[in-house]
């Protein structure tokens, strides 16, 4: 057994309220940061999707050098580490502590050499280096506060200018960087500033909600663009051939603007509220803008045509922490912020439409017949029609911990000591538990359900009430996954050990407890549709694929998701391959194509 990876569906950026936020470009691709996570998207392609994962703390910028052959990344502790684009391991090339805190933005010279990184430091705002050595390429100084953005002149002779929340804007020259002077245009703090790519201009936006020009050489003001925005103006960038900028504000507009007139040439106005308010902004191609609203959403605008975005890039912007598929093509993934998302066979995603969950949402589960519930930790069981939420809805009694539906349409709800049997919007039954409930799987009218006490208790479900028939007491933690497999005849239980014990579900016995191979609690199992192989998934962040018929032969797939693998399951499978997907903290949604046979 084998396995290659397929495809990687990236998380939407990380937004604050009230901040910046930093999107970078290279080529037909973006780069942003998540969590503890960056990833670079293709625009055209969602499954092409690279993420690296080296952070061990929140990272808040990323950048791709000009060649686009290295990627320069930061976090909340003030470490950037600078990593290789090319091939699949994303090798480190260096790791520097640069300043004390937050780094709010870092911006590459012309010849992919230094890196000026600013923030929140105690000692200073700013430190310029080489990319390679960490050796010190001047002094960033002149502000007394924060520090949000950076620019660099990518030509000889190198300049730099900074912008802070002093509501100054300081330039500097170069290279070695030194101080120059202090530009007072703005009245309210400067959210952020670029260079033209030919070095002629920089231009600064701020929460004044003004845009001002300046010379690239001198630092000179040569004027503001006089309509601005009606809101902080939280992002600016550049077309390629310089001739024209784009600003992202808290006025939920996308301005594109003639540098030479300073007037606007096209307004894209997104919609009303914090949700759609524009933090931050690229130029991705000649023709192509991309935005990030507060919500995570990437507005991706062709200024050739229309007043709309040309198309949205949707994707998680919390942790996954639940997931399900009906047909084997398109899935749903729910997340730690509430929302669930579906995905087609492209990988394109949507939010499902109407009033969904208010918290985590902590189990997803289908029927036979199609259908898709979840529930989540505001203690409510929602059905799904595929496109949206439908009005059906249950409140439980207390925190859900799993979620099962039995063959006749019951949909069975683990929470606290009880397990509730809902049919209609309506409890039909109570079963209170001889321990807390901590799992809960269902197959025709057999349930299983998983306890705090290790223990696995079987259940015969006829429509009205529980009875139960077996108990299986082969775990050694409390029993955190359950997986009936496809046939009926086999239960897979993982537990808070690490451990998966496979039972016979007839027999009502272990068939082996060797699949021992994870280091922490199991939080997902999935079986293949021919019940041969299962695969697992724990907060050891690896998921492993066994063998019914070969017990001790596994596929490991180390370090599958960052922070903690949440949900796995199968898509389609046939001529001895399957495709798996995994899911989990890191917010991205993987797929591996693996091979059963050699």
């Amino acid at each position: 057994m084998s396995f290659t990876k397929a495809a990687l569906y990236t998380a939407n950026p990380t937004t604050t309220r009230g901040v910046s936020t930093k999107l970078s470009a290279t080529k037909e691709k973006i780069v942003y940061t998540n969590g503890k996570a960056v990833f670079i998207r293709d625009i055209s392609n969602p499954g092409l999707g690279v993420a690296y994962t080296g952070h061990v703390q929140n990272t808040t910028v990323a950048r791709a050098s000009p060649t686009g052959y290295y990627v320069a990344s930061a976090d909340v502790t003030g470490t950037v580490r600078v990593w290789d684009t090319v091939g699949e391991d994303q090798s480190l090339k260096g790791e520097y502590k640069v300043i004390s805190g937050r780094i709010n933005d870092l911006e590459w010279d012309g010849e992919s050499k230094r890196i000026i990184a600013v923030g929140d430091g105690r000692e200073k705002f700013g430190h310029a280096f080489m990319f390679d050595t960490g050796t010190s390429t001047g002094e960033i100084i002149g502000h007394s506060k924060a520090i949000n953005a950076v620019a660099i002149r990518h030509q000889r002779p190198f300049r730099a200018a900074t912008a802070a929340d002093d509501n100054l804007i300081v330039f500097h020259q170069g290279a070695p960087y030194k101080y120059d002077k202090t530009i007072k245009t703005h009245t309210k703090f400067v959210q952020d500033l670029r260079y033209a790519a030919s070095g002629d201009h920089f231009a600064s936006v701020g929460s004044d909600g003004k845009i001002f020009l300046y010379d690239g050489k001198t630092g000179d003001t040569l004027g503001d663009f006089a309509e601005g925005h009606k809101g902080t103006a939280y992002g600016v960038s550049w077309s390629l051939d310089g001739k024209h900028i784009s600003t992202a504000s808290a006025d939920a507009t996308v301005k594109l603007w003639d540098v030479e007139t300073k007037k606007a040439t096209t307004v894209y106005t997104l919609g009303s509220g914090v949700d759609y308010q524009q933090v931050g902004i690229v130029w991705s191609a000649p023709d192509t803008i991309v935005s990030v609203a507060t919500s995570g959403d990437l507005n991706v605008f062709d200024r050739r045509t229309g007043d709309k975005p040309a198309k949205i890039l949707l994707g998680p912007q919390r942790s996954v922490t639940a997931a399900t598929t009906v047909d084997l093509e398109t899935f749903f993934v729910g997340t730690a912020d509430g929302r669930i998302l579906s995905y087609d066979a492209g990988g394109d995603s949507s939010y499902l439409e109407g009033r969904g969950h208010s918290n985590l949402v902590a189990a997803l589960a289908a029927s036979p017949e199609g259908k898709i519930f979840s529930v989540g930790y505001d203690d409510r069981v929602r059905e799904l029609d595929g496109k949206s939420f439908t009005p059906a809805e249950f409140s439980t009694s207390a925190q859900p911990k799993g979620l099962a539906v039995a063959s006749d349409g019951t949909v069975l709800v683990g929470e606290g000591s009880v397990t509730e049997a809902v049919r209609a919007n309506q409890k039909v039954a109570e079963l209170k538990a001889k321990s807390p409930v901590s799992a809960i799987a269902a197959t025709g009218s057999l349930v299983a359900i998983g306890s705090e006490d290790t223990k696995v208790r079987l259940y015969d479900w006829d429509g009205k009430a529980f009875k139960e028939v077996a108990t299986l007491d082969g775990n050694k933690g409390t029993v955190s996954a359950l997986a009936f497999s496809p046939d009926g005849t086999k239960l897979a239980a993982g537990d808070s050990s690490g451990k998966v014990v496979l039972y016979d579900a007839k027999e009502y016995k272990s068939i082996t407890s060797r699949w021992s191979f994870h280091s922490a609690r199991v939080n997902t199992l999935s079986w293949t549709a021919d019940s041969k192989h299962c695969a697992s998934g724990a907060l050891d962040t690896h998921v492993y694929v066994w063998s019914v018929d070969k017990p001790m032969k596994n596929i490991a797939i180390k370090n599958a998701v960052s922070g903690g693998v949440n949900a796995v399951f199968w898509l389609k499978q046939g001529g001895g391959k399957g495709r798996l997907v995994g899911t989990g903290a890191d917010a991205s949604v993987r797929v591996w194509e693996v091979t059963f046979h050699a």
